[in-house]
């Protein structure tokens, strides 16, 4: 079955792709809450012509996520967390925590683009990945210590 996506799911696709899935996802989870509709004819018509005239939009939003990710390039974070005499962390660091680091720095990141692949139980070094933009994504380095 194929729909046009009406938001962003993650390993699915982005807003405005026209994807295949099986149809009992598409009929029962995706299209009553209101994520996907079928990509009939008309409505592929429909959304070429919405795309043309957003063009421009879309290429001021890719603009300014390729220079976000310049200005993100090489960034450093040091996160504070409080831990254990053996440098276990008591709870996680999480998408969140990083969020607030780098508004503190001045960028305005939602929590929901930052993905950490492994949890962080402990202090030390690790990366996360920003994800800006379908194409623009970057990587920052952020160290947790103790407080």
């Amino acid at each position: 079955m194929q729909i046009i996506l009406l938001e962003d799911i993650a390993n699915l696709g982005y807003k405005d792709d026209v994807v295949t899935v099986k149809s009992g996802y598409g009929r029962n989870y995706l299209i009553p809450q209101k994520k996907a509709m079928i990509a009939s004819e008309s409505a592929k018509k429909v959304l070429k012509e919405n795309l043309r005239q957003r063009m421009h939009k879309l290429e001021k939003i890719k603009t300014d996520a390729q220079t976000l990710a310049a200005k993100l390039e090489g960034i450093s974070l040091t996160i504070g967390a409080k831990t254990s005499s053996t440098g276990t962390i008591f709870g996680s660091v999480s998408n969140i925590q990083i969020s607030e680091e780098l508004a503190k720095k001045g960028f305005d990141v939602e929590r929901k683009l930052i993905t950490i692949k492994d949890p962080v139980k402990e202090v030390g070094s690790y990366k996360a990945m920003i994800k800006l933009h379908k194409d623009i994504s970057v990587e920052i380095d952020f160290v947790v210590v103790s407080e």
